[in-house]
C-alpha cells in the first residue's frame, strides 16, 4: 500500500534476508532470535504466532529493561530524596522524554502515561467530554471502532443528553468520507476515529479527517492501538488533538499506554482521578493540582511498565519503523494470494489502504472451529467479532477468524497457516 500522510521515512537498515522470509532489506530471522517465546512448540509443532492485533510477543530488551529496574534501582517515584527513588524517577521520565520523540510530540507535559488505549479514550470522555458535551450536542465517531471507542462516548451521551452520531462504512470497509463530512455540524464536539481499524486493517485517512473537523472548529481523539505498532506516527504531522495507544500492543508490557494531548486541552481539562502525586498541596478546605503532566497520573504509576513501554519503542526505531510496515505489508500480500485459492474463503474488509490484518470467513464453517483446528496445527489466530460487534453486523456475519501479522512473523509461517486452512477444509468438506 502507499504510505498514509504521517508516515515519515527514515534511513533502510542495511543487509538481512530477502525472499520467501520477507520483505528485501529486513533481516526477520535475526528479529526473532530476539523473541524467546517463538521458540516453543504448541502441541508438539513450532508455535506460529499470528494474533499480534490482541498483544504482541516481547523481545529480551523489553524484559532486559524490566528486569534491570527491579533488580537494580526500584523504588518509589516523584516522592523519595534517597538513591534509588531519584534513579528510578530519572529513568521514568527519560521513559516519557523516549515515547515524546515516538510520537514525534513537542513537549513531555503532553505525554501522560495511562494503562492503555481504553483509559486514555475513557480519560478524555471523562473529562474534555464532560467538560464540554451539553445536552443536544453530538460526538462523532465512525461505524470500524472499536468498542473501546464507542462505549465511553455513549455513557458520555447519556449521561449529558447527547447524540451518538456514526459515519458509515462501504463494503471494502472504508469510512465514507462524504458521509462523515455530512455529519459534521455544528452540533459536533469531538470526533473520535481510528488509525487502523482492528478488525479489518483498514487504513483511515485520519490526517484528511482531522483537517476536516478543524475547519470547523472540531477537536479529534484518535485511537492509534493498532497504528502505533506498525506506522511512524507523528502527531504534529497529524494535527490530532489526542491520541491515545496500548504498549502491549507494540512489543511492551501490559498495563501501560500513553495518551498525547494538546497542551491547550490538558491544562483546561480537569483531572481524571484523584490521589498522590496528581496534587500539589492538600488541606480539607480545598486542593491545588499538579503541573502537566502529572495532574491526569494520580497513585503510583506502572513504573517497569513506563520503562518497558520505552525500550519497546527503542527497539521498533532500531529496526526501522519504514522497514516493520514493509515487511508486514509483504506478508499481508502473501497470505491474501495464498488465501484467494481456497473456495468458499471471503476476506472481510478489503481497504485499499490496509495493514497487516486479514479477516475472514470460511464457507460452512465456523470461526471457532477453524480457529480450534489452527491451534492444533502450532498457529495461534483470533476468532470472534474481536470487539467491533458492530463491523460484524454490517457486514452480516457473526464473527470472523483474523490472522493479525508482526515484525517476526515469516513467509513461512504463512505457509503453515495455509496449510492449517486446507486442513480445515478438508474435515470439514469431506
Amino acid at each position: 500500500m502507499s504510505a498514509p500522510a504521517s508516515v515519515r521515512p527514515a534511513a533502510p537498515r542495511p543487509g538481512g534476508a530477502t525472499g520467501a522470509t520477507g520483505a528485501a532489506g529486513y533481516d526477520v530471522l535475526r528479529v526473532r532470535e530476539d523473541f524467546p517465546i517463538l521458540s516453543r512448540r504448541v502441541y508438539g509443532k513450532p508455535l506460529v504466532y499470528l494474533d499480534n492485533a490482541a498483544t504482541t510477543q516481547k523481545p529480551r530488551a523489553v524484559m532486559d529493561a524490566v528486569r534491570s529496574l527491579y533488580e537494580n534501582s526500584y523504588a518509589n517515584i516523584h516522592r523519595g530524596v534517597h538513591f534509588l527513588s531519584v534513579e528510578s524517577s530519572e529513568a521514568y521520565e527519560k521513559a516519557r522524554e523516549t515515547m515524546k520523540d515516538f510520537l514525534h510530540a513537542g513537549d513531555t507535559r503532553e505525554i501522560v502515561f495511562v494503562r492503555g488505549t481504553t483509559e486514555g479514550i475513557n480519560l478524555v470522555a471523562q473529562t474534555y467530554g464532560r467538560a464540554n458535551v451539553r445536552a443536544g450536542d453530538e460526538i462523532l465517531i465512525s461505524a470500524l471502532e472499536h468498542h473501546s471507542n464507542i462505549v465511553p462516548w455513549q455513557i458520555l451521551c447519556e449521561e449529558k443528553g447527547a447524540k451518538l452520531v456514526v459515519a458509515p462504512i462501504n463494503e471494502r470497509g472504508e469510512i465514507r468520507m462524504d458521509e462523515l463530512e455530512r455529519r459534521l455540524s455544528g452540533k459536533t464536539k469531538i470526533v473520535a476515529v481510528s488509525h487502523v481499524s482492528n478488525a479489518l486493517g483498514t487504513v483511515n485517512p485520519v490526517k484528511s479527517i482531522i483537517a476536516l473537523a478543524h475547519g470547523r472548529g472540531v477537536p479529534v481523539l484518535v485511537d492509534g492501538a493498532q497504528a502505533a505498532p506498525r506506522l511512524s506516527v507523528d502527531v504534529r504531522d497529524l494535527d490530532c488533538d489526542f491520541y491515545t495507544f496500548s504498549g502491549h500492543k507494540m512489543y511492551g508490557p501490559t498495563g501501560v499506554g500513553i495518551l498525547y494531548g494538546k497542551a491547550e486541552h490538558l491544562e483546561a481539562m480537569p483531572p481524571y482521578q484523584g490521589g498522590g502525586d496528581m496534587i500539589s498541596s492538600v488541606t480539607f478546605e480545598k486542593t491545588t493540582y499538579n503541573i502537566l503532566p502529572y495532574k491526569f497520573e494520580a497513585g503510583t504509576p506502572n513504573i517497569a511498565g513506563g520503562i518497558g513501554l520505552a525500550a519497546a519503542a527503542d527497539y521498533m526505531r532500531s529496526l526501522g519503523i519504514e522497514n516493520i510496515e514493509a515487511h508486514e505489508n509483504d506478508l499481508l500480500s502473501y497470505a491474501t494470494g495464498r488465501l484467494s485459492a481456497i473456495p468458499g474463503l471471503r476476506v472481510i474488509g478489503t481497504a485499499r489502504e490496509k495493514a497487516a490484518v486479514l479477516s475472514f470467513t470460511l464457507e460452512g464453517v465456523h470461526p471457532h472451529d477453524v480457529g480450534t483446528v489452527l491451534d492444533r496445527e502450532g498457529v495461534a489466530v483470533r476468532t470472534g467479532h474481536h470487539c467491533a460487534q458492530p463491523v460484524m453486523d454490517f457486514f452480516q456475519v457473526p464473527a470472523t477468524t483474523r490472522a493479525s501479522f508482526g515484525l517476526y512473523n515469516t513467509r513461512e509461517e504463512v505457509d503453515v497457516f495455509f496449510a492449517g486452512i486446507q486442513k480445515v477444509v478438508e474435515m470439514f468438506r469431506p
